[in-house]
């Protein structure tokens, strides 16, 4: 079922999303298939859940045709290198702004079944990670932008 994506002004947006306590609970289970036809039907890179509306520590990123479905995911580890490039966002249709982001970035979190998993991304992978994570920590890209331009 596809899903309404939020869009800027949205208050959910701004939330710190919850903590996932059961993994394969039927909604949970069922928020991941509506959040994957969603963000594929939208052409996005990721989905984070309170973009759906959903206040919850869960997020999608498909990319090089692997999909990744991370709840509960914790950034551990970020580079100090990092990289200026353009991002997007599903909740703020047709901008792409400049953000420096960390190059590479390792992330702990439960899969789909509820397995912990960690897994290392650089470049576009550790950008959209980071993109993602923000949102469950109700930050969007619109605010590292100030950061950006400083470093201009």
């Amino acid at each position: 079922m596809l899903l309404e994506i939020k869009e800027n002004s949205a208050s959910v947006l701004r939330e710190k999303a919850a903590k996932i306590k059961d993994p394969l609970a039927p909604e949970i289970q069922e928020l991941i298939l509506n959040m994957t036809e969603t963000m594929r039907k939208a052409q996005g890179l990721g989905l984070a859940a309170n973009q759906v509306g959903v206040s919850v520590r869960l997020c999608l990123i498909e990319i090089e045709e692997k999909l990744y479905v991370l709840l509960n995911p914790k950034i551990t580890a970020k580079s100090r290198k990092k990289f200026l490039s353009e991002e997007g966002c599903l909740s703020f249709p047709g901008i792409f702004l400049s953000i420096s982001r960390a190059q590479e970035v390792q992330v702990r979190y439960l899969d789909q079944t509820g397995k912990p998993k960690k897994i290392k991304a650089n470049g576009l992978f550790a950008r959209a990670l980071q993109h993602e994570l923000d949102h469950l920590d109700g930050v969007l890209f619109i605010d590292r932008i100030k950061k950006a331009k400083l470093k201009n």
